[in-house]
């Protein structure tokens, strides 16, 4: 099993994503939420849908999707525009390594806690679903296939609701020493449909004058345990 899948090719999904463009481009520009140096974009419940999914009068696909209707939060919008990305003021230089690197590899909802940032599951989703708002090949998403498994098998030897640094940090080690990196290019109104388990990031910008626009919806889990489950 990959942990992810990409959907395509349907009538509905893309004119949800016409109706979504706009408005997302229209927040961005009110926000000023940019990091890697301005060349992203966080963009977190940054999209006016409907708790649905909807958005400008255009319902989300949930049966395209090939999911079963849950409320939703606003979505997020990652924008990653040209030369991404470059470093922050005050960023490490190991930090921006990683980013450039290693496509600023991450397991969703694992957050960094305290001074120490130490890592804390504290957003259990149940999956992550993104909608490809513009073409993404000047900046693809990146999976590491099969990558949840591995960090299945390795948090289900811990307290999945304690300290998880180290027990992630040796699982991300092997996600890169064993796992196929694959970069994921859509179209607009494609979308993916990654494990909440999978490991994942960005790749650095390939060219191109415009921005790339994806808008990400990931609900919760009830609990971390619920998260553990396959």
């Amino acid at each position: 099993m990959t942990g992810w899948r990409k959907i395509g090719g349907n009538a509905r999904l893309s004119a949800w994503a016409n109706a979504a463009l706009g408005p997302a481009q229209d927040a961005l520009a009110h926000s000023d939420a940019r990091r890697a140096g301005g060349t992203w974009a966080v963009g977190l419940d940054l999209l006016d849908n409907d708790p649905a999914g909807g958005i400008a009068g255009v319902a989300l696909p949930w049966d395209v999707l090939g999911l079963t209707p849950r409320p939703l939060h606003r979505a997020q919008i990652s924008a990653v525009y040209p030369d991404y990305p470059r470093q922050d003021l005050g960023q490490s230089d190991a930090a921006f390594r990683f980013l450039r690197d290693r496509d600023g590899a991450h397991l969703d909802g694992l957050l960094p806690v305290g001074a120490q940032k130490r890592r804390f599951l504290r957003e259990p989703h149940a999956y992550i679903l993104g909608v490809a708002l513009t073409p993404t090949v000047s900046a693809p998403l990146v999976v590491w296939s099969g990558s949840h498994d591995v960090i299945a098998r390795s948090f289900a030897k811990a307290d999945i609701a304690g300290d998880l640094t180290e027990v992630y940090a040796r699982a991300r080690a092997e996600v890169f020493a064993t796992c196929p990196r694959v970069e994921i290019a859509l179209e607009p109104g494609e979308a993916v449909i990654l494990d909440r388990k999978l490991i994942h990031g960005v790749a650095p910008w390939k060219g191109g004058a415009d921005a790339r626009l994806m808008a990400y919806f990931r609900p919760l889990c009830a609990t971390p345990a619920e998260w553990l489950l396959h």
